[in-house]
């Protein structure tokens, strides 16, 4: 079964030709440069600095961003792409790639003025600078509104105080975009977004946190003790800070999703591979009907996530509402790939319980996707509110 990288019906099920470079590139330096020490990033839990820097030359942290801003102009498609080529070997670094593009990057494309984005933007998207995206406290998550991180403007400076948590690129990102309250009384209205720079008197980082999956992705709580922030990194309007987050939760769920595919696409090949080499009462077991329809419904559902993870990809492009879509892709594709997963280690035995295969890695860093960017229940929210429209 044939599970490689389609297109949407809307683009003719073909690549073009920038994309389809795209996918051949980004495949080839995975396989070269990712894959062969994906199991030992993960044992260390150590970030991967070389290839991130390796990445970043080859314009992927920067791939959809303008041109005149050091990004690559390529689309949101693409994007969908890289991260699903990158997650099929290592999640962690997608997740990277995802978290620095479509969150941090992306909401200064959206929010940012001109000065902002040749300032910061320029950075990011040509990968001189990691970034970061807070906007998740230890007592507010999907509540967002309920943040109790705050800012208040003294003169030409706004005073940040407050915590975030699970903070990806928490300690290893140079720019990061943070979301506080500015008023109280505005409740959801009353949240701003303003731009901060390792190194600011007052803002620092904890240890790396101890996680069930994506081991190399740095992850950590950030703290701002009266940190003061020059006016004019307060990033977009005043109080619009929240309504910005979820167009910017918009495009990161793609990114979610495109890693879901990814991983799941790497938990049906290697079960693809080890049942034709795995021996069992004379032949292989993937001559076992109970085998081959496990993969055959790993195959199907792929697809059928990769299609909406692209679709949703396509409408972003276009300009078009994509939450709906977005969220549907984020949801699906989630909850396929732990599921391709479990049923990996199942076709793998007791050898997929250990360490020694990938598909256990697979299923540790896959269940952080039904959580991460709104919960599969948050999700469920999302779209029955556009059932009931």
């Amino acid at each position: 079964m044939n599970i490689d990288t389609l297109a949407p019906p809307s683009l003719g099920f073909d690549l073009n030709e920038d994309q389809q470079l795209i996918k051949e590139s980004i495949r080839d330096f995975v396989e070269q440069r990712v894959a062969p020490g994906v199991m030992e990033r993960d044992e260390s839990c150590s970030f991967p600095h070389d290839i991130v820097a390796e990445l970043a030359d080859m314009n992927m942290l920067g791939i959809y961003h303008d041109e005149k801003y050091g990004g690559a102009g390529a689309d949101t498609v693409s994007f969908a792409i890289v991260l699903e080529e990158i997650a099929r070997w290592d999640a962690s670094l997608a997740l990277t790639v995802a978290s620095h593009t479509s969150l941090c990057s992306a909401h200064i494309a959206l929010a940012g003025n001109e000065d902002q984005k040749m300032k910061y933007l320029t950075q990011l998207a040509s990968g001189t600078q990691l970034g970061a995206w807070a906007l998740t406290e230890p007592g507010s998550g999907s509540d967002a509104s309920n943040m109790k991180t705050t800012a208040v403007k003294k003169g030409d400076k706004w005073i940040l105080n407050g915590s975030k948590i699970f903070i990806t690129q928490g300690s290893v990102g140079g720019i990061y975009v943070v979301l506080a309250v500015t008023d109280r009384t505005q409740g959801a209205k009353g949240v701003t977004a303003f731009i901060l720079e390792k190194g600011m008197k007052g803002f620092s980082y904890g240890p790396k946190l101890k996680k069930l999956g994506m081991n190399s992705s740095d992850t950590c709580e950030i703290y701002m003790e009266d940190v003061e922030v020059p006016a004019e990194n307060q990033l977009g309007e005043l109080g619009a800070g929240f309504i910005d987050t979820m167009k910017i939760l918009d495009g990161g769920r793609i990114g979610i999703g495109s890693i879901a595919v990814g991983i799941a696409r790497g938990a049906f090949e290697e079960s693809v591979r080890y049942s034709l080499e795995r021996q069992q009462f004379g032949r292989p077991i993937g001559h076992n009907q109970a085998i081959q329809w496990k993969l055959v419904d790993m195959g199907v559902q792929i697809d059928a996530s990769r299609l909406l993870v692209q679709r949703a990809a396509w409408l972003k492009d276009k300009g078009r509402p994509h939450t709906k879509e977005a969220s549907m892709a984020k949801l699906f594709s989630s909850e396929i790939c732990t599921q391709a997963c479990l049923e990996a280690i199942q076709i793998h035995g007791g050898y997929g319980y250990t360490k020694e295969y990938h598909v256990e890695r697979f299923l540790r860093d896959a269940k952080l996707l039904e959580i991460g960017e709104g919960t599969s229940e948050v999700q469920r929210m999302v779209l029955s509110r556009h059932l009931i429209r």
